[in-house]
């Protein structure tokens, strides 16, 4: 018995590192306050003091030309291709917007919001025919 503990392993007898265990923990108490923040909060409970970045969620992202173009060669169209299917694909957003934020009351209504939808489908359709022609 007293040859295998001879043999044992140092490394296993060390102290825990503790440098590396608190740069890896996030803040977990408010620096206006003091109280500890509730688990997955984005603001103290307390006194509304905002929790560092350590726990915030990604700011929202506009795509860029970049994206675009990535986008074309997944789909395998050209750049003003891809800008044309995505402002005929608006387009038809559009027109499913009149119809659901107008309500016709009167015959006259009803003719305008039939008129507003005509144009919309007509601009998607309009774009879709140019993302066609500019097809490679």
């Amino acid at each position: 018995m007293a040859e295998a503990a001879n043999q044992a392993q140092h490394e296993f007898w060390r102290p825990p590192a503790t440098e590396t265990i608190i740069k890896l923990q996030p803040t977990t108490a408010c620096g206006g306050c003091g109280t500890e923040f509730i688990v997955s909060s984005v603001y103290c409970h307390s006194c509304g003091l905002k929790r560092p970045a350590a726990n915030t969620e990604p700011e929202l992202e506009i795509p860029g030309l970049a994206e675009l173009s990535a986008l074309g060669e997944r789909l395998g169209l050209t750049t003003p291709a891809v800008a044309a299917f995505l402002l005929g694909a608006m387009c038809l957003v559009g027109a499913l917007a009149v119809s659901v934020c107008f309500s016709a009351r009167t015959t006259l209504d009803w003719q305008a919001i039939q008129l507003w939808r005509i144009e919309w489908l007509v601009a998607a359709v309009a774009a879709f025919v140019a993302g066609c022609l500019l097809k490679k």
